[in-house]
């Protein structure tokens, strides 16, 4: 028993290690998608009607917390195999449950809702192009200016192969020469990388999650066990 214990402690300052490394990722891609200059740039100029600022800031909140909840189970689950303490060991599995039931919804909401986030986006695109195209004095003209130099793209791709004074006016000059990459497609693509990333990174947290629930449960059975090993057999004289 003891020689069990000795190497579920071993696998689980492993698996806490790398669990504080995921945890620091996720909040670390959380702060990156939630201030980097695109996703920022698509949020600001997002009306109230459109979805895409709602998930925008969910995505943040729910990262963050999610990432504490992670690096709180490594601290715990670390402490409890250096100390031995079935509370801390309690804790640390509750932590992981906790963070395993954060992710789940989290892997699903993403596979169900592939497209959402890219189409929310792309309707951002489609807006702001179309106030400016219909008034090209508009303020919309510098933050479709914006979106362009970012993204590093140019309007929108005509089935006749023209380009629009708007794309002449707002685009950057080496993109209106060299028929820069197509606005929409450059978001889906962009996003559709990001989104594949992210549920990658998910996927890996989740299978963490498990492994750590099974360890910090086998390691609370292995000190209660033991615990009671060790009294058993002994008498007091009075």
């Amino acid at each position: 028993l003891r020689c069990g214990m000795r190497s579920t402690k071993c696998q689980l300052l492993v698996t806490s290690l790398c669990v504080m490394l995921l945890g620091l990722s996720i909040a670390t891609l959380s702060t990156v998608t939630h201030y980097g200059l695109r996703f920022t740039l698509i949020s600001n100029v997002s009306l109230d009607t459109n979805t895409y600022k709602v998930i925008h800031h969910t995505a943040f909140y729910f990262g963050i917390c999610l990432s504490m909840t992670l690096i709180l189970a490594a601290l715990l689950s670390s402490a409890a195999t250096v100390r031995e303490s079935q509370c801390l060991t309690a804790m640390g599995f509750f932590c992981f449950a906790l963070a395993f039931c954060g992710l789940i919804p989290a892997a699903c909401w993403r596979y169900t809702h592939s497209t959402e986030v890219e189409d929310s986006m792309m309707d951002v695109y489609d807006f702001v192009y179309e106030e400016v195209r219909r008034n090209t004095s508009s303020f919309r003209k510098h933050e479709l200016t914006a979106i362009h130099e970012a993204f590093l793209c140019c309007g929108k791709r005509s089935p006749f192969g023209d380009t629009t004074d708007v794309d002449t006016k707002t685009c950057p000059p080496d993109q209106v020469h060299n028929e820069g990459q197509d606005c929409l497609r450059e978001i889906q693509d962009f996003l559709k990388k990001h989104m594949d990333f992210v549920f990658s990174l998910l996927g890996i947290a989740i299978g963490f999650t498990v492994y750590g629930m099974f360890l910090t449960s086998f390691l609370w059975f292995s000190i209660h066990f033991s615990s009671n090993l060790y009294r058993k057999g002994k008498y007091i004289l009075r």
